[in-house]
């Protein structure tokens, strides 16, 4: 192999590398692109939602939510705890009758 033909088997394998690295270049622009778009479009449901987009205060309101949740099971379980027991209770009254 000559001089020449050694040059120009170089010259094809940095333009298939070229080739290789503008699709990537591509791939990773439009990639981008969509994570923009769908960071934008979370931003704006979460203003919708919530009034804000700021991620401190949107993971204030979450805790926020998930606390009040908790109350609520709680608050909930208590319920279904005393109405077993009074259940309980008149079921006792109807044996013993």
């Amino acid at each position: 192999m000559n001089d020449q033909e050694k040059n120009r088997q170089g010259i094809e394998s940095l333009t298939d590398r070229y080739n290789r690295l503008h699709t990537r270049r591509i791939e990773a622009e439009t990639n981008l692109k969509s994570a923009r778009k769908q960071l934008d479009d979370l931003k704006k449901e979460a203003l919708e939602k919530y009034g804000t987009d700021n991620l401190d205060t949107l993971k204030k309101k979450l805790a926020e939510m998930e606390s009040e949740n908790e109350k609520k099971r709680s608050q909930y379980e208590k319920s279904l705890d005393k109405i077993e027991s009074e259940l309980k209770q008149v079921e006792e009254k109807y044996h013993q009758s």
